[in-house]
């Protein structure tokens, strides 16, 4: 190798490397020399978003899989390593929406047409910003398959399927309490809401009873929601309220004068203020399930807008929420009704995008009707068609599944999948109309006046069903050679909004699981296993990383010491470290390689040869066998770091400390048996090399291009050691 004294450099060498892999055309597995027997390998990359740049937890996912899918294509298997790129609905229209800010704009001045335009526009830039850096970190990904989730293919299959669902009664529109976006002026999933932890005042109000002197002294956080209160509850074994309930009292909504009834019932929790809580079905989910259970009238007394409606009475129509609970405290002070205010400690719920205080509203919105995909799901897992790693996220995934609730799906955005309905605008007919093209007239009255919904899909609804899309809008045979996958790898925080997701609609869509394997990775956290954010300050740019240390000390240090499932603690110390061993790769292959000179070892094995080994040759080869074994059984196991970490210690510690400095002794001494140590060295090193490919493909695979004599074009090729 020339520049005897030169360090290895990933800035000089990793380009070039990944334009020579890209070159081959062995990314694609139709490219690839097969070995006999052996069945396709597939993994579908999780798509990321197609609004900004990858960050150090897509670092993550791109090391595990292409460890496994580089480790399965030099066992001679079809490996294919589909990517792709997610619209991300609400959260890329949250991103252009701020470009847009910028520039004095809103989506309301460019008008929806113009607005997909540019969103489309923005978003392709992003992804084609996106497949750059992927590459830059060694994806071996098969480009010529690349997929976007509004792709037009993709989007086919996607409303085929909400049309599919609709017609056989899985997909229904109906009034429900959803968790409303101000900021985003959308519905919300349940998994689309975090809860942050808040002080807040909790208010006692007395409520009086008809035709008596007395009250009932309510315990709220939110006086403002009383304006739309339809009943008082408390719980049936509450003996406080037990005379009251015989005696079928009445109460008088203070400050609006509606009757409204005392209720029992078993949800209540008798130790929250005074045991009596105030029922608000349009604003709170809980009273919502009373209010359905009890027959009661839910009444709008927020808006969309974040402002109290009419219905709230006229002296506070129209406030701001703020506004309005400071007037309702004043006029219950003014009326003797507010006994006393606590202070109080509440996890409020915000959106997950915008972090806007979540508003719970009743509107009609596209639900799916979950709980029979959910039952398959679950029978999918229990048979053991599809496994877990680590296991024991099976349980949570059961608890999760057992406890699920119909999920809406229409979002009130502007990008993303529109629904495929159109609404018959004649006053007597109103029919609804579920088509994939515009009809054109009403099925019922032959009316030709019809609006199609302006709602879009949740993003999940399509990302769902990524699996099976990626594969029937591909290669014609992709489908039925691929399908289900092999794994499917992903962080665990996504395991509700994603896989259990894939998992129901692949089965529902083609009767059959959509992986064999879910394989679960941490969350990256930094040197003092503090969660990464922007205000802490410690968030790592992966490429940042990538060119100051090489993408294969990024990898490395990602994968090294934690296994499946785990948090993963990353630090500037410990990428160094593994440029540390990039380095001590670089070097010693260097002195390999100027000790053999231009012999021509490829078709020289040492158990074929009369050579005569030393002890100390003989207990490297071994070593070589036995690490050969042990990291091919954990790769094939999933524990990718105890692979990695065998494959370090082998290289570093036996290899270069141990088995190079014995022959560099005999070398330099001209021994008899030199030559034999040089075919010890060989072996090694060819072996290693393959190796420890997979983990840190760009040095391994610059080496392998210098090699005197190669038995393939290409490392990432080669056949895998036995």
């Amino acid at each position: 190798m020339e520049n005897e004294n030169k360090p290895y450099n990933p800035k000089e060498i990793e380009h070039k490397i990944y334009q020579i892999w890209e070159k081959s055309g062995y990314f694609n597995p139709d490219n690839l020399p097969l070995k006999k027997g052996t069945k396709p390998y597939c993994i579908i990359m999780p798509p990321p978003n197609a609004n900004g740049s990858l960050h150090v937890g897509h670092a993550v996912f791109v090391t595990l899989e292409d460890i496994m899918t580089r480790y399965n294509r030099m066992r001679g298997k079809a490996a294919l390593w589909l990517p792709g790129a997610d619209h991300a609905g609400i959260l890329t229209q949250v991103v252009y929406e701020r470009e847009l800010n910028k520039q004095g704009k809103t989506r309301f001045d460019l008008g929806r047409e113009e607005f997909y335009r540019q969103t489309y526009d923005f978003s392709i830039n992003n992804k084609k910003a996106m497949e750059d850096q992927l590459k830059k970190l060694g994806a071996s990904c098969d480009w010529s398959r690349e997929k976007f989730t509004l792709d037009p293919k993709i989007s086919q299959i996607v409303i085929e399927t909400f049309k599919k669902m609709y017609d056989e009664g899985l997909i229904y529109r109906g009034e429900r309490i959803i968790n409303w976006c101000p900021r985003c002026q959308t519905a919300l999933s349940d998994l689309e809401v975090i809860h942050q932890p808040r002080k807040a005042k909790l208010y006692y109000i007395k409520y009086p009873i008809v035709n008596s002197g007395d009250f009932i002294i309510v315990a709220t956080t939110r006086p403002e929601t009383m304006l739309g209160d339809t009943a008082v509850a408390v719980n049936p074994k509450d003996e406080r309220y037990t005379e009251f309930l015989k005696n079928n009292i009445q109460i008088k909504l203070p400050l609006i004068d509606r009757i409204i009834p005392l209720i029992a019932d078993k949800n209540v929790e008798a130790s929250f203020g005074t045991g009596a809580v105030k029922i608000t079905p349009a604003h709170d989910p809980a009273d919502f399930e009373i209010a359905q259970r009890h027959k009661l009238p839910a009444i709008n007394v927020i808006g969309q807008d974040g402002k109290m409606t009419e219905l709230a009475g006229s002296a506070y129509a129209g406030l701001k929420i703020p506004d309005c609970r400071q007037k309702v405290l004043d006029d219950l002070s003014a009326l003797n009704l507010l006994e006393k205010e606590e202070d109080y400690e509440q996890n409020v719920a915000i959106c997950e995008r915008c972090k806007a205080v979540i508003e719970p509203l009743i509107s009609k919105q596209w639900f799916v009707k979950i709980k029979p995909l959910a039952e398959k799901a679950i029978e999918a897992v229990k048979n053991g068609q599809i496994k877990f790693i680590p296991a024991r996220f099976a349980k949570i995934y059961f608890h999760w599944l057992k406890n699920i609730k119909d999920w809406c799906i229409s979002r009130q955005l502007w990008w993303g999948h529109r629904l495929p309905v159109y609404y018959c605008q004649d006053q007597n007919c109103q029919e609804t109309i579920v088509s994939l093209q515009k009809p054109t007239k009403c099925l019922k009255c032959a009316n030709t006046n019809l609006e199609q919904d302006p709602d879009t899909l949740d993003t999940w609804f399509s990302s769902g069903q990524w699996p099976f899309t990626t594969l029937m809008t591909n290669q014609p045979n992709d489908f039925k050679r691929f399908y289900p996958i092999s794994v499917m790898e992903t962080g665990w925080d996504i395991l509700f909004f994603w896989v259990a997701r894939m998992i129901m609609l692949g089965i529902y869509r083609t009767g059959k699981v959509p992986f064999k394997y879910v394989f679960l990775h941490g969350l990256v956290r930094d040197k003092d296993r503090q969660k990464m954010s922007k205000s802490k300050g410690n968030v790592i740019d992966p490429l940042a990383v990538v060119t100051d240390h090489g993408a294969d000390a990024l990898r490395m240090s990602l994968v090294f010491g934690t296994g499946a499932g785990n948090d993963i603690v990353v630090s500037e110390d410990k990428v160094i470290a593994q440029k540390r061993f990039a380095n001590k790769i670089w070097n010693a292959s260097k002195f390999v390689l100027n000790a053999i000179g231009d012999t021509d070892y490829t078709n020289l094995h040492p158990d074929d040869t009369d050579k005569k080994f030393t002890k100390e040759d003989k207990w490297i080869l071994k070593e070589l066998q036995k690490s050969t074994k042990k990291i091919t059984q954990d790769i094939e196991k999933y524990r990718f770091h105890e692979a990695a970490q065998e494959a370090y210690h082998f290289f570093w510690h036996k290899f270069c400390d141990k088995t190079i400095e014995d022959v560099k002794i005999r070398i330099q001494n001209n021994s008899k048996d030199a030559d034999e140590g040089k075919l010890a060295l060989w072996t090694v090193l060819y072996n290693s090399l393959k190796l420890l490919h997979p983990f840190m493909p760009f040095v391994t695979e610059a080496i392998y291009q210098k090699l005197p004599s190669r038995p393939k074009e290409l490392l990432m090729i080669e056949e895998w050691p036995e």
